[in-house]
């Protein structure tokens, strides 16, 4: 990660929103259907959020949300192209599991596109594998036929 760059929780609603526009309006490729990327960035105002500063300049953020009593999921993850593979995503990651466990939770989920469907997801699933996410089951029809639904999880309990 770059030296001026931090990740903070962030509790405002509106900052929240604002930041989720900005970076989810720039990734494209990943959230190009309008409805979906309005969905994550009406939803993130609700949820635990963190964003990752470069300077004063948002460049990435991560989201959480509760699916189970014992289960978070990470709802929506964005990073500016410019800053993958920095060191952002795994900064933002770090935040968010040490949120989790601080809640209480034992199992951290997040669903993305099977791997072997696109290049660019490709890159996102072996990104999950490498901060410990386990392959959990793969629903082939949850989203649409062209992407089948990938779900990793981790346990966040410490033997």
């Amino acid at each position: 990660m770059c030296e001026k760059m931090f990740v903070r929780e962030i509790n405002d609603t509106n900052e929240k929103q604002k930041i989720a526009r900005l970076i989810l309006e720039s990734l494209t490729d990943w959230f190009g259907v309008p409805e979906s990327r309005e969905s994550y960035i009406r939803e993130s105002a609700d949820r635990f959020f963190a964003a990752a500063f470069d300077k004063e300049q948002p460049v990435g953020f991560i989201c959480l949300k509760e699916t189970g009593k014992d289960t978070a999921e990470i709802a929506v993850m964005g990073v500016l192209k410019e800053y993958h593979r920095k060191g952002t995503g795994t900064a933002l990651f770090r935040k968010a599991k040490e949120i989790a466990v601080a809640s209480g939770y034992s199992f951290l989920q997040v669903k993305t596109v099977q791997m072997g469907k696109y290049e660019d997801y490709d890159r996102t699933n072996r990104f999950y594998r490498a901060l410990g996410f386990m392959e959990f089951e793969v629903f082939p029809m949850l989203w649409d036929e062209h992407n089948p639904c990938q779900v990793y999880v981790m346990s966040l309990n410490k033997e």
